[in-house]
């Protein structure tokens, strides 16, 4: 069987398009290809932008040498529920013109800001990706860190094209910080205050000719299909080395000036995407909806007995669960039109239903104290100040955190720990500290009676060092989740869970 290229693609009736470069891309993994290039594609489909894009590989080591045995296709298949229906869509995309490894060549990155048709930056390098080094130089080739490899390069488009105002970028960051954006251009401007401090047209052509967007990016990218690879390789007929995989469902919030979407038009091409001046809410409902939903859930469904998101959803129980916290707990403390919030609601109880997505429970266990505090404890804190009464489901998801972190220490990366409703054996990772505190949390305790649950929930809600603040305060909250710490641990997981969804 042929792999994918040029010739083989023209022979299954699909051919590639000659394109102006417009867009540089940091970072060729599995997310942008099967997001920024995926939607790049489809406002070409579309005929509304007539532009490619060009791959930097961030790292030492990437897969662009794959990319180039396969003329820069690849194959994007696109599957889940959206509206109650199973959709499955699959594309070849040839919006990658080209790439470059800086590591292995310098001089042709830096080439890169010659081109007079280059206009977007688009970056996924790691949440670590965006940070100030002082340690870069000018002089590597290239410096270690992102901030600093995009720098150079625009300085070098600061001298080719003489300060050229109209020659800036539009850069719209991708990683998962907040305020990307913001935190991209005050890296570049530090950077740039030690380099080129006596460079005050760069500084002013840096800071006005360019526009960063801070944003919000949303889709499940399950990436490289190794399990069923083959399978699809047989159905297209060829194979393809680097194929992607990811769910129908797709968000992006762009923050920043709206006047600028006529040069990407996103919105215009029917994307799910808000351009605004004000992305928090977005990613208020993002972070208390999508990820306090995981974490909410996947602990208790652990203990209850269950492996898998899609397990979770495939349970009577804990399919009511997942809503009744959604619905009744967790939407009742955002401020987004309600239609608007019902309608996201839906949307992730569809993704959490997906049958090609398999997300392990364990695996989203991971620094779940950390996770609770951003993702859950707004919302249980919020309900508490909105309603003046506790949200059962939201404090019994801590309850169950509490018991899910009965351990012996193992060493410094996890607890060891077995759960009631089977005896089997886990790992809980988290950092040392949280690991230390959980460790002699319970050491000669079983938490059998209410006095004994209730003063180990009492010590948990009153780490100020996890939470912020002394949630032993709030009225109550200590003895409910003490009667629920208390039922879990003597092996009653699914009758607790069974009677919070049945109120």
């Amino acid at each position: 069987m042929n792999v994918l290229n040029t010739a083989v693609a023209k022979e299954a009736g699909f051919e590639k398009k000659a394109r102006p470069v417009k867009v540089l891309q940091f970072g060729e993994g599995n997310f942008l290809r099967a997001f920024i290039d995926w939607m790049v594609d489809e406002m070409n489909s579309q005929g509304l932008y007539d532009g490619n894009v060009s791959v930097v590989q961030p790292l030492a080591q990437g897969m662009i040498g794959m990319m180039k045995e396969q003329d820069y296709l690849y194959t994007l298949l696109l599957r889940g529920i959206q509206k109650g229906e199973v959709i499955v869509k699959k594309k070849i995309i040839d919006v990658i013109d080209r790439a470059v490894n800086p590591y292995e060549d310098f001089s042709a990155y830096l080439a890169e800001a010659e081109n007079p048709d280059l206009r977007i930056i688009i970056s996924n390098t790691t949440e670590a990706g965006i940070e100030y080094r002082k340690e870069d130089k000018p002089s590597d080739a290239p410096p270690a860190s992102y901030p600093a490899k995009l720098l150079l390069l625009m300085k070098k488009r600061y001298d080719i094209f003489k300060g050229d105002m109209s020659k800036g970028f539009l850069l719209f960051p991708c990683e998962l910080i907040d305020r990307n954006g913001d935190n991209l251009k005050k890296v570049l401007v530090q950077l740039t205050e030690d380099w080129y401090a006596g460079d005050k047209a760069f500084m002013e052509w840096l800071t006005g000719a360019n526009v960063f967007f801070n944003t919000l990016v949303d889709r499940i990218v399950s990436g490289y299909p190794r399990d069923e690879v083959e399978t699809i390789w047989e159905e297209n007929g060829y194979r393809d080395n680097v194929v992607n995989t990811g769910e129908i469902f797709h968000f992006l919030v762009i923050e920043g000036p709206t006047e600028y979407e006529k040069e990407f038009p996103l919105i215009q091409a029917g994307l799910n995407v808000k351009w605004c001046d004000n992305m928090t809410p977005y990613r208020t409902r993002k972070v208390r909806i999508l990820n306090g939903a995981h974490t909410m859930t996947v602990l208790a469904a652990y203990l209850y007995g269950l492996e898998t998101v899609k397990d979770c959803m495939d349970d009577e129980i804990l399919s009511a669960y997942v809503k009744k916290g959604i619905f009744e707990e967790i939407i009742p403390t955002l401020d987004l039109p309600a239609e608007e919030l019902a309608e996201y609601g839906g949307a992730i109880l569809e993704r959490f239903s997906n049958p090609y997505i398999k997300h392990f429970l364990l695996s989203i266990s991971l620094n779940s104290v950390s996770k609770w505090k951003t993702r859950v404890m707004p919302s249980l804190v919020e309900y508490i100040e909105r309603k003046k009464a506790l949200p059962e489901l939201l404090s019994f998801s801590l309850a169950a955190l509490t018991l899910f972190y009965r351990g012996t220490k193992a060493d410094d990366r996890c607890l060891n720990a077995s759960r009631v409703v089977d005896g089997k054996a886990y790992e809980v990772n988290d950092s040392p500290e949280v690991l230390d505190y959980f460790a002699g949390l319970w050491s000669g305790k079983t938490a059998a009676t209410a006095e004994e649950a209730t003063a180990i929930m009492k010590d948990v809600l009153s780490r100020t060092d996890f939470w912020g603040q002394d949630l032993s305060e709030k009225a109550g909250l200590a003895e409910l989740t003490g009667s629920y710490l208390q039922k879990l641990a003597s092996g009653s997981v699914r009758d607790v869970m069974t009677a919070l969804v049945k109120e």
